[in-house]
């Protein structure tokens, strides 16, 4: 009997900058803890987030002239890897959003069982619009894993695929250090994630906080993050004349104690997959504003009991929320006290039993 561990190689576009990364690396850390042998694998040099495990970092590996070039480098390393270091099992949790591409990486992985994370909403992200190149792909695979019931509703639905299951993306509730939220204001309401607005929605959350005047109040919106469009976001800032109460900072690799001292967390997307920060902001006992987008708000949040869940693309219904949750001392008292227990399913312990299981019937 071969009592070695089951190697399993979780594969990601980096280690920093968004929620699927941070997922990745936090999932290194659950799986090492629940006995497997866990590799990182990187295809770019981007490695913000702690983790445990080997690391296979292809972006800072492979440097040949060329995209293309590049491409079959990182491919042939990666085949490499996998065969030198006996990987059972692999997670894949890249976007996946070019055919040939996913493919080429469907015959680097062999016979190997492999495990697709599905982190979105926005299908188009992860699985072909074509459903006989989906099923190409997909069709045999050990398990598709959603983050939320609505996507792995999708992908029955959409696709007919039975080999599918939902694992919500865990949160910390244990961090071992919580710091100090210092600099910070004494009033605010906080964002904290990927500045992106094709999928964050930002004037929408400006046009809200603009219109609610809660910085008459004394409240400021801090803007926790990174990404692409940091200088969009400040142009819509200065079109709503607002930057006296807007303040943008770095996100932080530990964000908790500025989540913790946050009145409430507000989320504006037009999509998602199941967001971190509403876990982990609960799981501080702060509440949550998000509007109810596709997917993963309203399978945690419960309208007034952890928060509010609005209407979406509605900056009205966004604007009174954001007075009530400072007005009505009660209601907010309330979501508070439940926010922590509200996501007690979510805990590093319980989600980890979750991929256990599914990974355990693998080999």
């Amino acid at each position: 009997m071969d009592d070695r561990k089951t190697k399993i190689a979780i594969i990601s576009h980096a280690l920093g900058g968004g929620g699927a990364e941070r997922f990745a690396a936090l999932l290194s850390f659950m799986l090492t803890d629940s006995g497997f042998e866990i590799h990182n694998v990187i295809l770019n040099d981007v490695t913000d987030y702690e983790f445990t495990g080997p690391l296979l970092n292809l972006g800072r590996l492979c440097k040949a002239d060329g995209n293309l070039k590049r491409k079959f480098s990182k491919g042939i390393a990666l085949r490499k890897y996998l065969k030198a270091n006996a990987i059972d099992v692999i997670i894949d949790n890249r976007p996946r959003n070019n055919w040939f591409r996913d493919y080429f990486f469907k015959k680097i992985y062999g016979k190997r069982k492999v495990a697709y994370l599905v982190q979105n909403y926005n299908l188009k992200n992860y699985i072909p619009q074509n459903k006989f190149l989906a099923g190409l792909l997909y069709k045999d695979a050990e398990k598709l894993v959603c983050v939320s019931k609505a996507i792995e509703k999708q992908l029955n639905e959409k696709y007919h695929f039975t080999n599918t299951a939902t694992i919500y993306n865990p949160v910390n509730l244990n961090a071992d250090t919580i710091l100090e939220a210092a600099g910070m204001p004494e009033n605010y309401i906080l964002y904290f994630g990927r500045f992106d607005e094709k999928a964050k929605n930002f004037s929408l959350m400006l046009e809200a906080f603009a219109d609610s005047e809660i910085y008459r109040k004394g409240f400021q919106l801090i803007l926790m993050g990174d990404g692409p469009d940091r200088n969009l976001i400040e142009i819509e800032i200065a079109k709503r004349n607002v930057g006296e109460f807007v303040v943008m900072i770095p996100y932080q690799k530990n964000p908790f104690g500025i989540v913790k001292k946050a009145k409430y967390t507000i989320l504006t997307s037009r999509f998602e997959g199941f967001p971190l920060s509403i876990g982990e902001s609960l799981a501080m006992g702060t509440p949550v504003i998000a509007v109810d987008c596709k997917s993963g708000p309203s399978e945690v949040i419960v309208n007034e009991k952890n928060g509010l869940l609005v209407e979406n693309y509605n900056p009205q219904a966004l604007s009174k929320a954001m007075n009530v949750l400072i007005d009505d001392s009660e209601l907010y008292q309330a979501c508070k006290q439940n926010a922590a227990q509200s996501v007690s399913h979510l805990s590093l312990e319980s989600i980890s039993r979750q991929w256990q299981e599914v990974l355990s019937s693998f080999v």
